[in-house]
């Protein structure tokens, strides 16, 4: 048995809306057609505007089971691309510590790591994960036992995801762009 975690594909980025509100842009939404997604029993998301906008277009059908610690690396503000990339390689080289009043990163991976075994718990079909690069890159590195880097991030624009193998625990790759994913025989 398998569950996917999805990051949510490209948004409409726009400083004046606060980052958890941010809507897929038509470039991501054009993304999310993929013929496994038919396979998902269950949906977990995020509570972000993206991550339900990526559920709800993969499985239109099936509401999504809403849970807060399944969100990003809380992060207070909007940066600007150059400094985002600063912050985030600061948030993954020191993850015991705040970056730009951002949750430490050592914080987010034990957030959603906890959320993850709590929802898997008993699984018996195929789920899906939508969330967000950042701590589903920490919470691919916790279940594959590295150590907390930016080394294991996601590809850039989102909209990648791995499997995980439900009696191991284990992540069955890396991280694959939504397009080039096919379901393990």
């Amino acid at each position: 048995m398998i569950a996917l975690y999805l990051s949510h594909p490209q948004v409409l980025q726009d400083p004046a809306i606060p980052v958890t509100q941010w809507a897929l842009s038509p470039q991501g939404r054009a993304r999310l057609t993929a013929p496994w997604a038919s396979r998902i029993t269950r949906v977990f998301s995020s509570p972000e505007t993206k991550a339900l906008q990526t559920a709800a277009a993969l499985r239109p059908d099936l509401p999504p089971e809403i849970h807060d610690d399944l969100s990003e690396n809380h992060r207070p503000h909007y940066l600007p691309p150059a400094a985002f990339e600063q912050a985030a390689d600061a948030f993954f080289a020191h993850p015991a510590t705040s970056q730009n009043g951002w949750e430490p990163a050592a914080k987010a991976q034990s957030r959603i790591l906890q959320a993850f075994h709590r929802l898997s718990q008993g699984l018996t079909a195929p789920a899906l994960f939508t969330g967000h690069g950042a701590v589903g890159t920490l919470l691919h590195q916790a279940l594959s036992g590295h150590p907390i880097s930016r080394g294991g991030d996601q590809p850039g624009g989102g909209g990648n995801l791995y499997a995980i193998d439900l009696t191991t625990g284990r992540p069955l790759c890396a991280w694959t762009p939504i397009e080039s994913w096919i379901w393990p025989a």
